[in-house]
């Protein structure tokens, strides 16, 4: 069924109204809650960054957020996107900023606006761009005029867009963050020049709402804390810093990134994640923002470095494992967060204004193995009742005056119990399962329960004191009811007691209550997962949709639901155009069918082809054909060298070079004396590097800060080739602005020795590459020579306080928790003697600590460079498979005869060249049942980048944890062009396009 043309006309109508009535709105705030024009509100934020997709892509995303019932947006604003190259600003398509936060505000939703300028986000350089790290004397994250200059060039960019969207000016800007968890670095006091400059910096620019800090304060800001556990700790620290502010979780890390060849992080699961969120409740903060909501993609060369391990590269997929997965799919996570923010819309009152029941004062008797805590305001309680069991059980609780409900719980699970809490004119509900809703839909005031399916849950309803009318006159009925229930009255409390079954089928009771009928629906947990509450950003229309998988809202208002099992019973409550209905899911394809089936004569004899034969008709939309690329590629290949470039003194890295991202191929020769194998030292080396010697690739270098590699030369003229990829800047550490690629000189003739092992204590012998029980601080001590060598340099993992010599080497940036170091020792090092370190026991294990030692009288000289430039196609050629196997053999044989000892990987499947592969492939047709995504798998392959119609789709690295690429459809044409750069030209028969798995569902139309 086609959608009918947006009512842009409507939405016009509605943005203005919407501005009239936000032009008058006020945030203030007490010690429990912002409040908005008097009422209070509880932020539920979902963090999104709008540079990490196409612009294509923002509305489906932020709508997601809205239906998971999030009503506030979180997100950076990236200033190395905005300003690429210095002075050249881009605020246009996939970088529009101001329309993303007009898209908010067209979807009702509230924003808070990070400008940074520092924003992590494990983004390339933390979001500087590359070219400030070429400015003299600039020093970032400080009250330094050089980086304040820039900053507040910045500031005049992107400050008046936010500004023009807050809320005194009509928008929906709400909140505005000063820098970026500064408090990492420094403590408040420290911090107070520097936060304040920038603080200043955005008041100055008209910014009016109210300013938040997160990890680190300063004076007239809100702060909040970013955690994923710990929720009492954070709670605690923030209330005795501010005590009349409201506490807000400015960072729920709701997953975590991952790095090139580090595990997949998988590790906060969805019943994890509903723990740490009803922590969170439990402890009484008031706003919650989800980071991450939705990841997106590391697209071009912005994904970001971290130090731990000293190689923590980010993959291209910045997943995170959240609740909307890269390609915009719901998760197991996506259930859990949007369940639990249906349950604080439904009594956020009563979560914002309530404090915590202390521990002396808890009544509540429950058996063994498990905890409650509650929190109350007036005489309404919510008990957090917690499992320490190690199985699923029912249990039951007593509170006050004798009442006993059962509660059933999984192990590490937090449940709410609702006691006594206030839904209609004296009527008071207890119940021991998850209730959401509790609002008006279509006249009646409806709550949804939810429990495991075949669970048993029980509800009380209590009428006030204050009631007129008794259980026996009328004062609390059962008027229908869709599935057996068993009720208890007891006439003495004026209170009916409801024992409810949870099926697959959704239930519906209804009760009249002291004159309100009251709807209850009874769901099974998965049916709660399928449930999804429909609101237009006016406020004035509100439906549920239940039983859909997925769903999406048109810009015209129409519902689109997605649908994995044709037999699953579909219920539509609210505002519907045709009504309140309960059907099976099949019949609403069925129906579309019959629809078309009117428009011609062949639609007509498809109807009468399916006519009474449902599961035919379910079975007309094909699974979309996912696109094949176009046979054997074309392919280029790339001969490095760098002859045409005249020489300098030593490697310059990516910014002196004058480039952002991609490659740098660096070029020298030397003279040796005999065929030998020696090493090569590179003391600043701070991305992978291939090592060619002579045209043959002898190492790939994954070691930063410092390495130190054997390769094999031969007697008489050699020639080395480093060929470097930019695998992202520093995103967070005391260290910003690294030298990216290799800065300064390289050496021929140095030393390699691993440190972890034969360390003294006062006990005896300790290896820091085994796990130790030392306690924190032992002394450990360890001896090396220099043997004839007169510079050393010691990286990896080190502890603060470590000696040489008796003589304590600064660190004055060290951190506990960024351990890692490059340090220079030749000024404290005895050329001829026995040197000795010392170092305080930390932990272990550590995964490197290297003593790279050589002679400065080694120098390499005359380096020649060229960048990606140099490493384009120039000639395309057909490929061939055999020709390929054959040009991998004899490299092999090469490699052999020179006893080549330090390859990577040899074999007859790569040219062992750079190659550039190109294919062609059709748009894949979508149709208008289904909603399809697109991805790369590169099995088979390298290392390299992608690209496709000349966007830059990412870094790849087939060392995992990564193994497929996004290809975001916004970016198709009806034809196109696959470009996948492989640094060993591996052969690419197994590279293949795939769809998600979601690709395969159909979605219906379920109304208006």
């Amino acid at each position: 069924m086609t959608e009918q043309t947006s009512l842009l006309f409507q939405e016009q109508k509605n943005n203005e109204l919407r501005r009239e009535q936000n032009a008058q709105a006020q945030l203030t705030y007490d010690a429990r809650s912002f409040y908005l024009n008097g009422e209070r509100i509880f932020l539920n934020s979902a963090t999104i960054h709008y540079f990490r997709m196409p612009k294509e892509e923002w509305r489906d995303v932020l709508l997601k957020a809205k239906l998971a019932g999030m009503n506030c947006i979180d997100t950076y604003f990236a200033w190395n996107v905005h300003e690429p190259e210095e002075g050249q600003w881009s605020f246009e398509g996939d970088n529009d900023c101001g329309a993303f936060l007009d898209l908010c505000a067209e979807l009702g939703m509230w924003v808070i606006a990070r400008p940074g300028p520092f924003i992590c986000a494990e983004w390339d350089f933390g979001g500087f761009p590359y070219w400030l790290g070429t400015k003299p004397g600039v020093k970032f994250r400080e009250n330094n005029e050089i980086y304040l200059h820039y900053v507040q060039l910045y500031f005049d960019q992107i400050i008046p867009i936010i500004r023009k969207r807050q809320l005194s000016a009509g928008g929906t800007v709400i909140l505005v963050q000063v820098e970026n968890e500064y408090g990492y670095l420094m403590d408040d006091e420290a911090a107070s020049a520097h936060m304040t400059t920038l603080r200043d910096g955005i008041l100055e620019r008209g910014i009016d709402v109210q300013l938040i800090t997160c990890v680190g304060g300063a004076e007239g800001t809100i702060e909040g804390a970013n955690f994923w556990s710990g929720a009492d700790g954070h709670y605690a620290n923030l209330r005795a810093k501010q005590p009349d502010t409201p506490k807000m979780v400015t960072e729920f890390w709701t997953g975590w990134f991952e790095n090139w060849g580090g595990p997949s992080a998988i590790q906060k699961t969805a019943p994890l994640l509903e723990r740490r969120i009803m922590e969170v409740l439990r402890t009484g903060y008031t706003g919650i923002s989800h980071y991450m909501f939705y990841g997106g993609t590391n697209f071009g060369g912005y994904g970001g470095r971290t130090l731990g391990s000293s190689d923590i590269f980010m993959i291209t997929s910045y997943d995170y494992d959240a609740p909307l997965n890269e390609y915009g799919r719901v998760t197991p996570k996506y259930a859990v967060t949007k369940n639990l923010s249906y349950f604080v819309r439904a009594f956020d009152s009563l979560l914002m204004a309530s404090e915590e029941i202390a521990a002396e004062q808890i009544q509540v008797r429950h058996p063994g193995g498990i905890s409650v805590r509650g929190r109350q305001a007036g005489q309404e309680k919510i008990w957090f009742v917690d499992s320490h069991k190690d199985e699923r059980e029912t249990v039951h609780l007593t509170l006050e005056e004798g009442r006993t409900l059962p509660v059933s719980i999984h192990p590490g699970q937090i449940v709410p119990l609702l006691d006594r809490v206030q839904i209609a004119e004296q009527v008071y509900l207890t119940a021991g399962a998850l209730i959401t809703g509790n609002e008006m839909v279509n006249g009646e005031l409806t709550l949804f329960v939810a429990a495991d399916r075949g669970q048993r849950s029980v509800i009380e309803l209590e009428l006030g004191s204050g009631s007129t009318s008794t259980l026996v006159q009328g004062g609390l009925v059962l008027k229908d009811s869709t599935l057996h229930v068993l009720m208890e009255q007891d006439v003495e409390r004026n209170a009916c007691r409801f024992d409810l079954f949870h099926f697959q089928e959704p239930g519906v009771i209804r009760v009249e209550a002291n004159g309100t009928i009251i709807r209850f629906v009874l769901l099974d947990k998965e049916t709660m997962n399928r449930t999804w509450r429909v609101e237009s950003a006016d406020r004035e229309s509100l439906r549920y949709a239940i039983g859909f998988d997925d769903v999406h809202v048109t810009p015209s208002g129409q519902v689109k639901g997605m649908i994995t099992d044709p037999e699953r019973t579909i219920m539509l409550l609210g505002d519907w155009q045709e009504g309140e209905q309960t059907r099976t899911a099949k019949t609403f394809f069925s129906n579309e069918v019959q629809s078309q089936s009117k428009a011609n004569e062949a639609a007509s004899q498809l109807k009468a082809a399916v006519s009474g034969n449902e599961q035919l008709a379910w079975l007309i939309p094909a699974d979309p054909s996912t696109p094949v690329l176009s046979g054997s590629p074309d392919c280029s290949r790339i001969t490095l060298t760098a002859k045409q470039r005249s020489a300098s003194g030593q490697p310059m890295d990516f910014s002196r070079y004058g480039q952002d991202f991609g490659y740098l191929l660096y070029e020298c020769h030397f003279d040796s004396a005999a065929d030998e194998t020696t090493y090569l030292v590179l003391p600043d080396i701070q991305d992978t590097a291939r090592i060619i010697v002579n045209g043959a690739e002898q190492a790939l270098v994954r070691q930063v800060g410092a390495a130190a590699v054997p390769i094999r030369v031969v007697q008489g003229q050699n020639t080395l080739q480093l060929l470097v990829q930019h695998m992202g800047r520093l995103n967070f550490s005391p260290y910003l602005g690294e030298s990216k690629g290799v800065a300064g000189p390289l050496y021929l003739g140095g030393h390699v020795e691993d440190l972890r092992r034969d360390w003294l204590t006062e006990t005896g012998h300790l290896h820091l590459d085994e796990v130790n029980d030392a306690p924190g601080g032992t002394l450990l001590r360890r001896s090396f020579t220099l043997e004839g060598r007169n510079q050393a340099v010691l990286v990896g993992a080190l502890s603060k306080g470590l000696k040489i010599n008796g003589v304590e080497i600064p660190m004055p940036a060290y951190q506990d928790w960024f351990a890692f170091q490059t340090l220079d020792l030749s000024g404290y090092v005895k050329p001829g003697e026995v040197n000795t370190l010392e170092m305080p026991y930390s932990r272990s294990p550590l995964n490197r600590l290297e003593l790279i030692t050589y002679s400065n009288d080694g120098e390499l000289q005359n380096w020649r460079m060229a960048g990606t430039e140099a490493l384009l196609p120039q000639q395309w050629e057909p490929y061939d498979a055999e020709v390929h196997s054959l040009a991998g053999e004899k490299h092999l044989n090469v490699a052999n005869n020179g006893n080549s000892i330090s390859k990577v990987a040899a074999g007859s499947d790569s040219y062992h060249q750079p190659v550039w592969y190109r294919w062609r492939f059709a748009k894949p047709v979508e149709g208008e049942h289904h909603k399809i995504n697109l991805m790369l798998r590169l099995t088979g392959m390298s290392k390299g980048t992608i690209h496709v119609n000349g966007h830059h789709l990412g870094r790849y690295w087939q060392i995992g944890p990564q193994e497929d690429y996004k290809i975001p459809m916004a970016w198709l044409k009806e034809e196109n062009e696959l470009l996948i750069f492989d640094e060993e030209g591996r052969a690419p028969e197994r590279v293949r396009l795939l769809l998600d798995e979601m690709s395969r569902h159909p979605w219906v139309t379920a109304g208006k």
